[in-house]
């Protein structure tokens, strides 16, 4: 199972994305119309999918396609950034991206 350590930053960030509404947060390698290396992102969703599989990344519910866990290492850490809305998505060997978006389809 893939495990998100989520900064205080982060958090507030998600938490504010959120409001007062309940969500399920699907991290998804996006390869659609990005040539051919694809984007993380992030996408808040009502339900996981089918296929979704869970991921620890507490306080948040989190879930990623069982085709995207591949593109994964089991340890990931997100942050945000201080004056962007974005975040970072890294382990300890590699930085996955520096721009993952947060997007509501609620």
């Amino acid at each position: 199972m893939i495990k998100i350590e989520i900064t205080p930053l982060a958090t507030q960030r998600i938490q504010e994305s959120l409001g007062d509404k309940p969500g399920i947060i699907k991290l998804i390698y996006d390869t659609e119309g990005c040539g051919c290396d694809g984007i993380n992102r992030l996408l808040i969703q009502h339900e996981s999918g089918q296929f979704d599989t869970p991921i620890d990344a507490p306080p948040f519910t989190f879930v990623v396609d069982q085709q995207h866990q591949i593109f994964y290492e089991d340890m990931l850490r997100l942050d945000a950034e201080a004056n962007y809305p974005v975040f970072k998505l890294s382990s300890d060997s590699s930085t996955y991206s520096t721009n993952v978006s947060i997007q509501d389809l609620r």
